[in-house]
C-alpha cells in the first residue's frame, strides 16, 4: 500500500466497477432481475461506506506494524467483498 489516498481511490474504483456492471446488466439483459441487481448495488455501497469509515479512523496509530496490518486487512476485505458481489451478480445473469 503506497498511501491512504491510493487506498481510498482503490475502494471507490472497485465499488464503482461493481455498480457499473450491475447497471449494465439491468439495461442490457432482456429479463433482468432489477430488484436483485439493486440489492447488490445497495450491498456494495454499504461496504464502501464501511471501508471508507475504517480507513479514516485507524486503530493503533502509534504502532506502525499494527497500522500496516490494519490497512492490509481493509484491502483484503475490499477484494473479498467485491468478489462476493460479483458472485451474486453472476448468479443473477445466469438465472
Amino acid at each position: 500500500m503506497a498511501n491512504l489516498r491510493d487506498l481510498k481511490k482503490d475502494i471507490d474504483f472497485l465499488v464503482g466497477q461493481v455498480v457499473m456492471d450491475c447497471f449494465e446488466y439491468i439495461h442490457n439483459a432482456n429479463e433482468a432481475d432489477v430488484e436483485g441487481a439493486y440489492a447488490v448495488i445497495g450491498e456494495v455501497l454499504v461496504m464502501r461506506n464501511q471501508l471508507r469509515n475504517r480507513t479514516n479512523h485507524p486503530d493503533g496509530k502509534d504502532n506502525h506494524k499494527l497500522t500496516k496490518e490494519y490497512y492490509q486487512k481493509i484491502s483484503k476485505d475490499l477484494v473479498v467483498g467485491c468478489d462476493q458481489c460479483y458472485e451474486k451478480l453472476g448468479k443473477l445473469v445466469n438465472a
